[in-house]
């Protein structure tokens, strides 16, 4: 058995995955999350803001603490979209590599391309599975981009990376508070421009499953559940309609700020880019509908995270 450490540094939030490892098998032994909004204002500007490098920088130390007492043999930290875009992103990895150094030497955040973070989502969402439900997609949609990758228990097929997510569409298009219908409509549309190329690449017609994974997919499903406060273990492999999932969909786009943060499930750090991933994983379920694959989203806790702890050597 082998103990190893995963970080996932994404464009909203930062995750750690503490588990060991048996015959490829994965026992959690820590799970956190922190919102830091590491890639606020990128799209706009081409850059990550010095705050938001402080804020993750804040969260790293903290886990960073936890590693160190677990024992953990081997890490690895992947940084996805909001890095691959943001001009100044080696301020981003001496910070990274001043914090992880000390712990394993050499460590240092790596940038991976959107075809390996499919990948990895996918690992990390199927191993649960039950064959049966294949071919599957799993889309894991995060702040700066959306993954889409259909497989099976043999493996990857087709995989294909948007650059659209729930922060880079929100600031964006969604200024107002509530959105105003021209800011959905447009947000909408651009929506549908960005995934357009990855159903090309993705033949999403052939999948006998939708899997989601990530903070959206998952709030979606709690709110869809009735479900007071979040609760990971209700919340995984929860299957919502489509019927369901256009009403919350269009619900939380339409919703006032101080109106999401009321709600139970939702987390503070997801209150003001909800509504733009809301829009996302609509126009998904309407292509899903338009092709006549699935009719049902299945949500899995188990994602990008779970597959870089798989691939730690």
């Amino acid at each position: 058995m082998t103990r190893v450490a995963a970080i996932d540094c994404g464009t909203n939030s930062i995750r750690l995955l503490i588990a060991d490892i048996k015959d490829g098998v994965l026992t959690d032994v820590v799970r956190e999350m922190r919102v830091v909004r590491l890639g606020q204002g990128v799209d706009a500007t081409g850059s990550f803001a010095p705050e938001a490098i402080e804020r993750t920088r804040v969260a790293l130390e903290e886990y960073a603490g936890m590693i160190r007492e677990s024992g953990a043999s081997a890490l690895r930290m992947v940084a996805t979209s909001a890095t691959r875009d943001a001009s100044n992103r080696e301020d981003f990895f001496a910070m990274t590599r001043a914090i992880l150094d000390p712990i394993v030497p050499g460590s240092v955040a790596e940038v991976i391309t959107g075809d390996e973070e499919a990948r990895l989502s996918f690992t990390g969402a199927v191993g649960e599975l039950d064959a049966a439900g294949a071919p599957f997609v799993v889309v894991d949609l995060g702040g700066g981009s959306t993954e889409l990758v259909l497989g099976d228990t043999k493996g990857v097929r087709a995989a294909f990376s948007a650059n659209i997510g729930c922060v880079r569409l929100t600031e964006r298009f969604l200024h107002s508070d509530p959105p105003t219908a021209e800011e959905i409509a447009g947000a909408r549309a651009y929506a549908r421009e960005k995934l357009y190329e990855a159903f090309e690449d993705v033949p999403i017609g052939d999948a006998s499953s939708w899997v989601g994974v990530a903070g959206t997919m998952t709030t979606i499903a709690a709110i869809a559940s009735g479900l007071q406060e979040y609760d990971a273990e209700k919340v995984h492999l929860t299957r919502v309609p489509f019927s369901e999932l256009f009403e919350v969909c269009d619900r939380l786009v339409n919703m006032t700020r101080a109106e999401r943060a009321a709600l139970g499930p939702m987390h503070p750090g997801r209150v003001d880019v909800i509504g733009g991933g809301s829009i996302v994983c609509s126009v998904l379920a309407e292509e899903f509908e338009r092709r006549g694959a699935v009719s049902t989203l299945v949500v899995s806790e188990h994602d990008i995270l779970d597959g870089i702890a798989l691939s730690v050597k």
